[in-house]
């Protein structure tokens, strides 16, 4: 669990959806720079893991939505802590920019 968890397109994944359902447009669009392959992937991971949930509409076109499970609502609480000290410490780091 703790290498999903420490995945970095993982944690921006489960961050992106503590506002609430996302579209996979709506996720790509966030977490610029992931390719759409990596975050079906990732998707995949999270939902194979309780983390998230898939839910599909029968629309025309079909919509799908991403969603965090009570588990991945659990999981976020130290991402954010982690998130937090980071962002308090960036300049403490060597090498940070």
């Amino acid at each position: 669990m703790l290498d999903i968890l420490a995945n970095k397109w993982s944690a921006l994944a489960l961050g992106a959806m503590e506002d609430g359902p996302q579209r996979f447009s709506a996720l790509r669009n966030r977490l610029q720079g992931v390719s759409p392959k990596v975050l079906t992937q990732t998707l995949r991971r999270l939902e194979d893991n309780g983390l998230v949930s898939r839910e599909i509409f029968a629309e025309v076109p079909v919509r799908v939505e991403y969603s965090l499970t009570p588990l991945g609502e659990e999981a976020c609480v130290p991402l954010a802590q982690l998130r937090t000290f980071v962002e308090l410490n960036i300049d403490r780091f060597p090498g940070a920019v």
